[in-house]
């Protein structure tokens, strides 16, 4: 069975003490979100981090609240609107 994708946005990127590095990529209205976490060696190596990315529906989760979906789709809009989406940032 195939998976419908939705295009999501960057909205969060964070790295830790333990060389990792935290990506969320939300809808454009902020309701959906996904996280990943990569270890900064593979970023640099080419995993590269882009603007916008196709995530299989089933893989995205529901936004818990307001005021995070409110401030994911602030984000994924200004993200959409500075950058094209297979741009790397």
């Amino acid at each position: 069975m195939s998976d419908s994708t939705v295009r999501c946005w960057l909205v969060e990127r964070t790295f830790d003490d333990r060389n990792l590095v935290t990506t969320v990529y939300a809808t454009r209205d902020g309701s959906q979100y996904q996280q990943r976490e990569r270890s900064a060696t593979a970023l640099q190596s080419g995993s590269a981090v882009t603007a916008a990315t196709e995530i299989p529906e089933s893989e995205l989760e529901p936004v818990p609240d307001e005021e995070t979906r409110e401030r994911y789709a602030e984000e994924a809009e200004r993200t959409a609107e500075r950058h094209d989406p297979d741009e790397t940032i």
